[in-house]
């Protein structure tokens, strides 16, 4: 297998297991008698977590090309503190344990992002055909754990998730540097960071990132609450991802004719009308077809748009941190603050405000990009 077959593995593996945890985890919370709030609090961790963690990581990794012994290191961390479900119900006692998970698993993704794209060097329109292969994972294991849910007791997914994290690690064992990485030290990247289309680039995805807080933390428990049983809670989560893999294999395509700052504009747009329908017409299964339809947007072409404008805007050596400046940005504060801003809704306000709150934040991004992305950063950022 070569190296872009060994990438493609390891992102099969690694959003497996989130396929695995992310849409069910907080089923299993509630199962224990936890409060909305508290659910939003142990779900958000991990996007705590990406404020500072990943920035640590990534200066370690640019400063010596030591990018997959950390992502070696940090995977076996996670598995090894994940085990914590297996001893505890406790509040406190799973807040540390999934706050030491997250802290290591924060590491994983911008170093495998910056490796992948280091693979690819001159030819960054194949990274959504390697990408596309953590979509399948999810894809698989998302169906798997909703129809084994629907027969076997909620505990049974954390047995499930613990084994695709060892998947995880043992597939980052067969990961190897790029070429011409290695020692290789990169300038500060203070520069590009002051100019203003990567500013309004990188708050725009923290608002974009904030927006789905709401669909990761509480979807699962909005369609169940509504009767869905976890079958068709799994295949609705599937059909967001299949979109997203559609979307990734067509991006290189949609770039030859649509700019980078049209393709965020339209992301955020149906971002904000996807929330709008989640939040209030939950009753009707062909409009949550279609809001999970546009998951290829609000997630899969604004993720490859930014990608690549990141692998433009900053040299080889930058990656790692640009990469992980860029998921404490989004992922971290945006995604924590979507998350507790969710949990603080979701009992005193109910699912439609709470998805209407979701819709405003995606806006607040569309307007970010309107502003500050520029129009002449064009087809050849995505391809």
């Amino acid at each position: 297998m070569g190296q872009h077959g060994r990438l493609s593995a390891w992102y099969f593996w690694y959003f497996a297991f989130i396929g695995a945890f992310l849409p069910y985890f907080a089923l299993y919370l509630q199962s224990i008698g936890l409060s909305a709030g508290r659910i939003a609090v142990l779900m958000s961790l991990g996007q705590f977590m990406r404020l500072l963690a990943p920035l640590l990581w990534s200066w370690l990794a640019d400063s010596g090309g030591r990018r997959v012994r950390i992502v070696v290191a940090s995977t076996a961390a996670s598995l090894a503190s994940f085990s914590v479900v297996f001893l505890t119900q406790d509040f406190v006692g799973l807040l540390i344990g999934m706050a030491i998970l997250h802290f290591f698993w924060s590491a994983s993704l911008p170093l495998v992002e910056a490796l992948t794209l280091g693979h690819l060097a001159a030819n960054p329109e194949r990274y959504g055909r390697i990408r596309l292969w953590g979509s399948v994972g999810f894809i698989i294991t998302v169906m798997g754990v909703g129809l084994l849910l629907d027969a076997a007791p909620i505990r049974s997914q954390l047995w499930v998730s613990w084994a695709l994290l060892l998947g995880t690690l043992i597939s980052a064992l067969t990961l190897t540097e790029a070429k011409g990485h290695a020692g290789q030290v990169a300038g500060p990247i203070i520069e590009v960071l002051r100019q203003r289309k990567v500013v309004f680039l990188l708050a725009a995805g923290l608002f974009m990132t904030a927006a789905h807080g709401a669909l990761y933390v509480f979807y699962s428990i909005h369609l169940v609450a509504q009767g869905y049983d976890k079958t068709l809670v799994g295949l609705l989560w599937t059909l967001g991802v299949v979109a997203e893999i559609l979307v990734f294999l067509l991006m290189p395509r949609i770039s030859l004719r649509v700019s980078m700052r049209q393709i965020l504009l339209a992301c955020f747009a149906l971002a904000v009308l996807r929330f709008l329908l989640i939040g209030w017409a939950v009753e009707y299964i062909g409009v949550l077809v279609v809001a999970q339809l546009l998951h290829g947007a609000s997630f899969g072409a604004h993720h490859a748009a930014t990608m690549a404008a990141l692998q433009r805007w900053f040299v080889a050596g930058q990656q790692a941190r640009a990469q992980a400046l860029y998921g404490s940005v989004a992922y971290g504060a945006g995604g924590l603050g979507g998350a507790l801003l969710a949990g603080a809704l979701w009992d005193s306000a109910g699912a439609g405000i709470t998805f209407s709150a979701a819709s405003v934040l995606a806006l607040i991004g569309l307007i970010l990009v309107w502003r500050g992305v520029p129009g002449d950063s064009a087809a050849a950022a995505v391809r």
